[in-house]
Parts: structure tokens; sequence; C-alpha cells
């Protein structure tokens, strides 16, 4: 991500990010790693959203045909170390976040109790890296906390 960072530096551009709302929800990615970026334009479509989309773009076969990895060994695919598909939980976040589904309701819908259970861990235990870092509070006016509008500063 230094790279990255310096390059765009180099001709005023931004780093884009190519998370998606699974993957943001779920935790899976490296804080400062692959979550880092100056702009995040497919994070609110879910994976499966993103598959749509790339297919309609006219994006080849043989990348819509590759099974999602993180390449972090010979042979690890997103969906193995997850231990389930992006197909099925996508469509358990749609129900919980996007539809405000209650987990007995998901479980009603036809969801298994320990799927549902094991998604909401996900989600919960992640959250950290979907917000800013928390600042201690050591002054009058801390950032996020006090200090929180918006003003012309002279930039």
């Amino acid at each position: 991500m230094i790279v990255l960072f310096d390059q765009s530096a180099a001709f005023n551009g931004l780093v884009m990010g190519t998370s998606n709302k699974t993957e943001l929800l779920l935790g899976y990615s490296t804080i400062f790693g692959d979550s880092a970026a100056a702009i995040q334009p497919i994070a609110d479509l879910y994976k499966t959203q993103v598959r749509q989309l790339a297919l309609a773009l006219g994006v080849p076969e043989n990348v819509l045909q590759k099974p999602p990895s993180a390449d972090l060994w010979a042979g690890q695919t997103d969906e193995g170390e997850l231990g389930f598909t992006y197909d099925s939980v996508d469509q358990l976040l749609y129900l919980l976040i996007d539809q405000r589904y209650s987990p007995e309701s998901c479980i009603d819908q036809g969801f298994e109790k320990p799927f549902v259970e094991s998604v909401l861990q996900r989600v919960r235990q992640n959250h950290f890296k979907r917000v800013m870092p928390p600042i201690a509070k050591l002054s009058q006016r801390t950032i996020g906390y006090d200090f929180l509008y918006l003003r012309d500063w002279g930039t």
C-alpha cells in the first residue's frame, strides 16, 4: 500500500480499493492492507452483485469463473477458507443488513441457525476494520468526538 499511495501522489491520483460489501462485513480483508484506499467504488455491492456487474461489463469468462482467492497459499480460495459460498452468505447478509431481518427471521426463511450465528459473529467481531481507529480523548477538542463539523480551513 505504501508503493500504491506513493505512486498515486506522483500523478496526483487516488488509490482505488477493490473491497466489496461482503468482504467488508465479514472482515475478509487486511486492515491497512487491501482495505486501505482513498475511495472504494464497489464497497456497497455484495460479491454476487460485483459478479453480475462484471458479466454486464463483458469481463472475460476465464476471469468470471476463477474462484475468488487471496492467494495466501497454493489452492487457497475465499469460500474454502470462510466455509461457505458467497452466494449463500450474500443472501443472508442482504436480509440481515439491507432488510434488517432479525436472526430468528432469517432462520425462519430457511437458513441454518449455526450459519446465521457464525456470520453474525464475524460481522460483529470485524466491526473495527470498518471504522476509523478510536482516538483517546486527552484534550478539550478531540477529532471524532467534540470536533465533528466541517469547516473551511483555507485549503
